[in-house]
């Protein structure tokens, strides 16, 4: 083996390594993304019941 070789092999062991580490970092900032909208969307819906039932008892 020479050295251009064994290079090339840490070369891609690295670059596995990276775009392991690249992809957990995604899936982690896509998961936070998405349970913000989920909070987002579940609290809009919460604010209305609420105010709809404030709202019922004041008319």
């Amino acid at each position: 083996m020479n050295k251009s070789t064994i290079w090339s092999v840490l070369g891609g062991i690295l670059a596995v390594i990276i775009a392991w580490w690249l992809v957990n970092v995604l899936f982690s900032v896509l998961a936070f993304v998405f349970k913000l909208l989920v909070v987002a969307v579940v609290a809009v819906i919460v604010f209305f019941v609420i105010r709809s039932l404030f709202s019922s008892r004041r008319g």
